[in-house]
């Protein structure tokens, strides 16, 4: 009778620390005393057992491997490669930072935008559209034109009486304020 095989997976966060010493020395592929050197100059920093043991997460050993690559590989010495992890980690904060600032933009530029939807909606019946032009009209050849009543003004060749008013200026009717020159009115 043949036997199942039955595998079981478990995920572990990458920050826990699962990795005796020994075992997080050979995934980096190093010698335990390089890491506990590691350890000393602070590039590493482990978790620690309830007795004391070093413990190494998966994030942990994926830094050591990052710090062979730079030593082996790019020829850094540590100096150097304490120097890249703390640009690393400032330019990981930056990007953090940036991505935060961003999504808060989108978010206040909704926010904008729903307001001025709102605020349009609330004076749709009172807003007109406006076209700034230069060009000249006359008024009856002006599209939509409204008649607006306006009270003749008859000068006399005599003394300088005026008829219709007291005053010498053109009067409006209906309260309508202003009026044209005399000379702009056509003859009565």
């Amino acid at each position: 009778m043949a036997r199942r095989r039955t595998t079981t997976r478990v995920t572990v966060d990458r920050e826990r620390g699962v990795f005796m010493i020994s075992v997080a020395a050979e995934l980096a592929d190093m010698h335990p005393q390089t890491l506990r050197m590691y350890e000393a100059r602070g590039l590493i920093e482990p978790k620690r057992s309830p007795k004391g043991t070093r413990l190494y997460s998966q994030s942990d050993v994926d830094r050591l491997r990052r710090i062979q690559e730079m030593t082996n590989e790019l020829g850094l010495n540590l100096a150097g490669v304490e120097r890249v992890l703390v640009l690393e980690e400032q330019l990981e904060r930056a990007t953090r930072r940036l991505e935060a600032l961003e999504r808060r933009s989108r978010e206040m530029r909704e926010e904008m935008e729903q307001e001025i939807d709102r605020v349009r909606r609330s004076f749709k019946a009172e807003l007109v559209p406006y076209r700034a032009s230069t060009e000249l009209v006359r008024a009856r050849d002006a599209p939509g034109r409204h008649r607006i009543a306006v009270e003749h003004v008859r000068r006399s060749t005599g003394a300088g009486a005026v008829s219709g008013g007291g005053s010498g200026a053109p009067a409006a009717a209906d309260g309508a304020a202003g009026g044209a020159p005399d000379s702009a009115r056509p003859p009565a």
